[in-house]
């Protein structure tokens, strides 16, 4: 059996195999709730054989959304829908995740394909918060500072949020704190120029990311996992780095953290990435030798041997597959073709199951 199709344990929890779809983006909800095209994107996502399916970026205030479309979980009316999608995952045999975000001076955008730059209060944008008054775009007006009371109102959403996503059902939780959002910008000395307690040293710059999980796992039950995401570096010079981030790893892992999702990049836009095949496992794999516990690679992971090999070299425990599955959702589903190993087909699709056991082998 190929590691890639053997269960990953964590607490209570066992996922039923180590392909995980990544959170992703979709722009497409009206005031935070769930919408047809969410029902049909998580729906076809789940049918594909992944164990894991983490829907996308979902904010704990309306302030902290990405853009107007972004998912929410800040009021009580916007369970329900998740909820919806949360019963047909696990009817497909996937255990339903949900990443918790707040973005924080990325925050106030159009969907990318409606152009970039904040929008204005008249195009429907509202005021963005971060660490210090520092734009991520230097040509845009600053953001406003979090004083200690703000501060204090984001753990508390975090952990609101937590709540309303154990009673929409879901079995994961993942703090997000990369790609520069909120909690990233408070861990990097690029955005964070702060003289209080929540800035200055690795220990100040951390504790806003470290209260969040502290506060998502006190309300959490200690049967389920807690994942949280980080942007292993910065890409740029005098940003946040590995070292830090295995650091930050060690602390979380005493914090209740279950899984480190490694990623990168995102907080400022002058980084210089050079992107290639599984270009970030590399930092999957310091932290989970520096900091022994569990990781997630995630960036142009796009083959199932190249996955598998991943895993029996022991570089990370978790697969997270994201633009991949936008081109192909029955990805997992061909991975176990192509390794000879019986997927859960649904039914529906059963006739697809007995084609070519090639990944590479067009559909006919």
């Amino acid at each position: 059996m190929p590691l890639l199709f053997t269960p990953l344990k964590l607490r209570d929890l066992t996922l039923p195999n180590r392909v995980a779809v990544a959170p992703m983006c979709q722009y497409q909800a009206v005031a935070g709730v769930v919408g047809e095209w969410h029902r049909v994107h998580y729906g076809g996502l789940a049918q594909g054989g992944a164990g894991l399916v983490i829907t996308e970026a979902t904010a704990v205030v309306p302030e902290g959304r990405i853009s107007p479309g972004d998912l929410g979980l800040w009021r009580d009316e916007q369970v329900e829908g998740l909820a919806g999608l949360v019963q047909f995952m696990k009817a497909m045999g996937a255990v339903p995740g949900i990443q918790l975000a707040h973005a924080g001076r990325k925050a106030s955008n159009a969907a990318p394909w409606l152009g970039s730059g904040t929008l204005s209060p008249a195009a429907g944008g509202w005021a963005q918060v971060a660490p210090s008054a520092l734009p991520f775009d230097p040509a845009e007006a600053p953001p406003v500072a979090l004083d200690e009371a703000g501060i204090a109102a984001v753990v508390a959403a975090f952990a609101a949020a937590a709540r309303r996503a154990l009673a929409a059902g879901f079995q994961v939780v993942e703090v997000h704190a990369a790609h520069g959002y909120l909690l990233h910008q408070f861990l990097s000395p690029l955005s964070n120029h702060r003289s209080d307690g929540y800035g200055g040293s690795f220990e100040n710059r951390t504790r806003l990311a470290r209260e969040v999980v502290a506060a998502v796992r006190a309300v959490w039950p200690e049967t389920l996992p807690l994942f949280v995401r980080i942007s292993a570096t910065d890409w740029a010079e005098g940003g946040w780095d590995l070292a830090q981030s295995v650091a930050l790893a060690r602390t979380f892992k005493a914090l209740g953290v279950d899984l480190v999702d490694c990623s990168s990049g995102g907080l400022v836009p002058t980084q210089k990435i050079a992107p290639g095949p599984g270009y970030q496992v590399p930092f999957a794999t310091a932290v989970r030798a520096g900091a022994d516990l569990p990781t997630g690679a995630v960036g142009l992971i796009t083959d199932p041997t190249q996955a598998e090999t991943i895993l029996t070299e022991g570089q990370a425990d978790l697969i997270l597959l994201g633009r991949e599955l936008l081109r192909d959702p029955r990805w997992p589903l061909r991975a176990a073709q192509f390794f000879g190993v019986e997927a859960p087909w649904p039914p529906s699709y059963i006739r697809a199951a007995r084609g070519p056991a090639s990944l590479r082998q067009p559909l006919s």
